[in-house]
């Protein structure tokens, strides 16, 4: 191959681009997209990591302030933990508006994280919002297949192909060359948009966060240089093996549909339908009804606690708990504490197996639809998909865990037994210890890790691309 005929063409077909009004009309409003999704995105992160911050620092100031009290109160008396949203959230919405951002902390019991976007909207957010990413996944592909569908298919029916092939130009320059020209047009939405992200990563990562920023930049960017470079490789296989401009068209609008339409949300219903998860009123249901099965360590008549009782004055050698060497209270609290969370870890495992079942069928797709491995791989990164969830829901149960123990520990070391003499609450400088909760993101080498689907569906189909721009150059009809 040539590469200045490859040039030479890509140039003929920008040049053909750039003097249609529907170029004009595409960039316009390409710009005004863009312009509104970089300031509704930058405004929502902003305004919502600001409140979420406060409210973070409000919560641990009532924490610290509580009067001296026993420390059974406190456990209690709990605590809040707020899920801040990435830099990269500017970029790629994801479930953002659709999980919870808070959640009440408290022993003995483990509670749903609350006050999603969508929970306090109106119906109109089921039809999701602009972002960068929605551009770039769903208009820009658009524009790729209309400004791409006549670039072989229309030059067989004008004749001018033929005349192509008759000057010398290979077939494999024809197609490599309407294929560089079509994917240097894509990259003109491309670079506008990362340009603007990438202001947006610099302005707000510091510290830690810089470096783990710009390396889920820098994944996102070549994720979907690649994607485009499918993109504008169907096109061209298209419009190569179509009869017409007109069915090329046809083709490509179908296929535009399958991609970001129909099969993703066909999957989803069938994933529901295969693996169909329990309703909130069943699943409170079944940890109840284990929850009686392990007793209740608030009952002092309780037959599974008196029986632990029994072993430990056994064990200790004594006759009354108020012998023993420690607050018996704050043991038997620590142990149900410990029994209670492990009855919630085996529903919630059991809950995130069926949520894994079900994302898989839809994870695997990506090999045969290209728009899902780039939308889990653009959540992902961009920190706004479900396991970027499900990470901060168990930072803040083990966060929540940690702290109820460390209550139960301090009555039983400092609070004295029934009967005996000494003070029945504890210094508020014990809760003014108490690390506040702080929500540390998912590594990049974890997401790595997560989205090793998704990055091997997009690499496949790259290679797969190049496959079919060399086969489709050998087969490519004149007439």
């Amino acid at each position: 191959m040539r590469k200045n005929v490859i040039v030479l063409l890509a140039r003929q077909l920008w040049q053909n681009a750039f003097r249609s009004k529907v170029m004009l009309i595409a960039s316009v409003l390409m710009v005004f997209l863009l312009l509104f999704s970089a300031y509704s995105g930058w405004e929502n992160y902003h305004d919502q990591n600001y409140t979420r911050d406060i409210m973070q620092h409000e919560v641990q100031e009532s924490w610290e302030n509580n009067p001296d009290k026993h420390p059974h109160r406190m456990a209690h008396y709990g605590s809040f933990a707020f899920r801040l949203k990435h830099v990269l959230s500017v970029f790629d919405l994801g479930m953002e508006n659709f999980v919870g951002n808070a959640i009440f902390l408290e022993a003995h019991k483990q509670n749903t994280v609350n006050f999603s976007e969508a929970s306090m909207s109106t119906g109109l957010l089921r039809f999701g919002e602009v972002s960068l990413a929605m551009l770039l996944k769903v208009i820009v592909p658009l524009l790729i297949f209309y400004l791409g569908f006549h670039t072989i298919a229309q030059e067989r029916e004008n004749g001018t192909l033929k005349l192509l092939i008759g000057q010398g130009i290979t077939r494999m320059e024809i197609v490599f060359g309407k294929w560089l020209g079509l994917f240097g047009l894509s990259l003109v939405f491309l670079v506008a948009v990362f340009l603007v992200l990438l202001f947006f990563v610099v302005l707000e990562s510091h510290d830690g966060l810089h470096t783990d920023s710009l390396l889920r930049y820098l994944v996102l960017l070549v994720s979907y240089l690649l994607f485009f470079a499918i993109l504008s490789a169907i096109t061209i296989l298209v419009s190569a093996y179509s009869k017409t401009a007109k069915g090329a068209l046809v083709k490509l609008l179908g296929i535009w549909l399958l991609f970001v339409i129909i099969v993703p949300k066909s999957l989803q219903a069938m994933g529901y339908y295969l693996y169909p998860t329990p309703s909130k009123i069943e699943m409170e249901t079944a940890v109840e009804h284990d929850l009686v099965q392990i007793g209740d360590s608030h009952n002092p008549d309780d037959p599974h606690f008196k029986a632990l009782k029994d072993s430990v004055l056994l064990a200790h050698n004594v006759d009354d708990v108020a012998d023993l060497p420690f607050n018996y209270g704050g043991f038997v609290m620590a142990t149900g504490e410990a029994l209670s969370t492990e009855v919630y870890h085996k529903h919630q495992n059991q809950l995130y197996e069926v949520y894994g079942k079900q994302n898989k069928l839809e994870r695997y797709s990506a090999f045969v639809n290209p728009y899902t491995a780039i939308k889990n791989l653009s959540m992902a990164f961009s920190g706004t998909d479900f396991r970027s969830f499900l990470h901060f829901k168990d930072q803040a149960e083990t966060y929540r865990y940690k702290l109820a123990q460390e209550m139960n520990r301090l009555q039983m070391e400092l609070i004295p037994n029934k009967g005996k003499a000494g003070p029945n609450v504890i210094s508020s400088d014990y809760w003014k210890n108490f690390p506040p909760f702080e929500y540390d993101f998912l590594s990049i080498a974890q997401v790595f890790k997560n989205e090793l689907t998704s990055l091997l569906a997009l690499l496949l189909w790259s290679v797969l691309a190049v496959v079919g721009l060399l086969r489709s150059s050998s087969n490519l009809k004149a007439l």
